[in-house]
């Protein structure tokens, strides 16, 4: 007897916002209060070395940031974490806690142009004002479940090695013309959604390159296939639901107001130490990541 599974509807689709290279798929302030934990997306396509170098420092608190290459790739250079790549599958992983400063820290690889996504993650309260911590995963240390790379969490028996909050997970598929694939949420990710990256892929409905699309809250599997002559890649994100409200700063997301105010004192007090420092540029021109 053949088990047939409930069809996962999609309830809500955006193309997001922007011009040049990047669009703004959700932010804490619009889709983020539905989807938190995941409370920003950002698709960006652009030639590196232009992206790296109209992207200003700035400051996060209270959240982590996940950035995810779908084509091409790119260098970073830390004092700390050493010299390497992140291409396709790979992560760079920053969990912001009490505060850090970053932007500047990755830069051109062997492509010129660079596709990606750069997810944020609301974190819990035992992590929001905790140290910072940084991580760098090339491909070939993130687990493979068939078409898929496990980014964050747990899934099929696999566990990403970063360093990430429990009940969060992020994995990046490409899917072959035709190709279908079944993602079954783990116990209470009643939280689900899709982007796309590159081509087009049919999940109850058709979904097209800079497609964001959100699944009804429920621990019901999704099927994926590749549209025929394309097939897709994308990122999906499944989450059991962040309980808490969400107070935003400029580029922070806390749990409390008094979580905000703690975070963003420390952003001004790392501000006062970074600009002390002068310049931090590496032989490969990047900046680290600041965080103490």
């Amino acid at each position: 007897m053949n088990l047939v599974l409930p069809l996962r509807k999609i309830v809500h689709r955006t193309r997001g916002y922007g011009h040049g290279p990047i669009v703004r798929l959700m932010s804490p302030s619009d889709l983020g209060e539905e989807l938190k934990p995941f409370v920003f997306l950002d698709l960006f396509e652009a030639d590196m070395r232009n992206l790296a170098g109209s992207m200003p420092v700035h400051p996060h608190s209270g959240i982590a940031t996940v950035t995810v290459f779908t084509n091409g790739d790119v260098t970073f250079d830390d004092p700390h974490l050493g010299h390497g790549t992140i291409g396709y599958g790979g992560v760079e992983w920053v969990r912001a806690g009490r505060g850090m400063w970053h932007g500047k820290e990755l830069s051109a690889g062997s492509s010129a142009a660079v596709q990606g996504f750069q997810l944020w993650i609301a974190l819990p309260p035992d992590l929001e004002n905790a140290e910072p911590e940084v991580q760098y995963v090339g491909t070939g240390g993130m687990p493979i479940i068939g078409p898929a790379r496990l980014i964050v969490g747990a899934y099929a028996g696999a566990r990403s090695p970063v360093r990430s909050p429990h009940g969060v997970n992020y994995l990046l598929t490409t899917l072959k013309p035709g190709e279908r694939w079944t993602y079954e949420p783990p116990l209470g990710h009643l939280i689900s959604w899709v982007a796309v990256g590159k081509g087009a892929l049919t999940a109850g409905e058709r979904l097209v390159k800079g497609d964001l699309a959100l699944f009804e809250k429920s621990e019901a599997p999704m099927t994926f296939e590749g549209t025929e002559g394309a097939g897709a890649t994308f990122v999906l994100g499944s989450a059991i639901p962040h309980p808490y409200a969400l107070h935003l700063g400029s580029y922070s997301v806390h749990t409390s107001a008094a979580a905000l105010a703690a975070g963003e004192r420390h952003i001004r007090k790392l501000k006062q130490s970074l600009d002390a420092t002068g310049d931090r540029r590496t032989g490969s021109g990047s900046t680290p990541v600041f965080r103490t």
